[in-house]
């Protein structure tokens, strides 16, 4: 049985890698779409830049979103200042860290589905008379769903597990940004912590396996909905 304060840090995890999620998906959709679908002058440089994270130390990529979210940088000190809003040290940062870190995964995943659409059928839609929006949402989106789904689920596992950005950006505050990995290394760092940090070591694997099993589940499903 978990204590309260380890249901507490599944609960923060859970929520946090959802939040995180539901932020970024239409920003790497767009982003997708703009690598596969558009001829941009700068598409390597962006292509890298949405890839960097996943070739950073995670500490890195939390030490940038301190520079730049932190009460005295320059986007987080303007948001402060303007709407009240304080990233650093608040699980709305923390979902923000978890967020960037998972981010190539959702794009990778979205894209290599919209690259198995066949651009012919969205210049059919077009000779037809569909505009552009109209072809996106009733040709374009609904063929790229696997990729969108799985990548939405695959970034949520990836998001239960984030440590080093998370506890970089927002420290290990209990109740607050003390997630699932933090809590676990909070019991490695605590004498006569090996039972609690057995406990969450088999959730963390619990969650993480049947998030992967889900996202290639659901994305196999939806391929044989539409009929790939």
């Amino acid at each position: 049985m978990l204590t309260a304060a380890e249901v507490d840090a599944v609960r923060l995890s859970l929520s946090i890698a959802l939040r995180s999620v539901l932020f970024s998906l239409p920003l790497a959709i767009l982003v997708a779409w703009l690598l596969t679908r558009r001829q941009l002058r700068g598409g390597l440089l962006l292509d890298a830049f949405v890839h960097l994270p996943l070739v950073l130390p995670p500490v890195v990529v939390g030490y940038l979103l301190l520079l730049l979210f932190g009460m005295r940088g320059p986007i987080g000190g303007w948001l402060y200042a303007h709407f009240g809003i304080q990233l650093v040290f608040t699980s709305a940062g923390a979902a923000l860290a978890t967020a960037v870190m998972s981010f190539p995964l959702m794009v990778r995943a979205i894209r290599i589905s919209l690259e198995g659409v066949d651009a012919g059928l969205e210049d059919a839609a077009r000779t037809l008379g569909a505009g552009a929006w109209d072809r996106f949402f009733t040709v374009t989106l609904p063929l790229m769903l696997p990729g969108i789904l799985a990548g939405a689920v695959t970034a949520f596992s990836a998001g239960l597990g984030e440590f080093g950005a998370v506890i970089t950006f927002v420290s290990n505050i209990p109740g607050e940004t003390r997630t699932l990995p933090l809590a676990l290394y909070t019991a490695l760092q605590t004498p006569g912590g090996d039972a609690v940090a057995a406990r969450l070591a088999a959730v963390s694997f619990s969650l993480g396996l049947i998030g992967l099993i889900a996202a290639e589940f659901i994305a196999r499903r939806v391929r044989r909905m539409l009929g790939r």
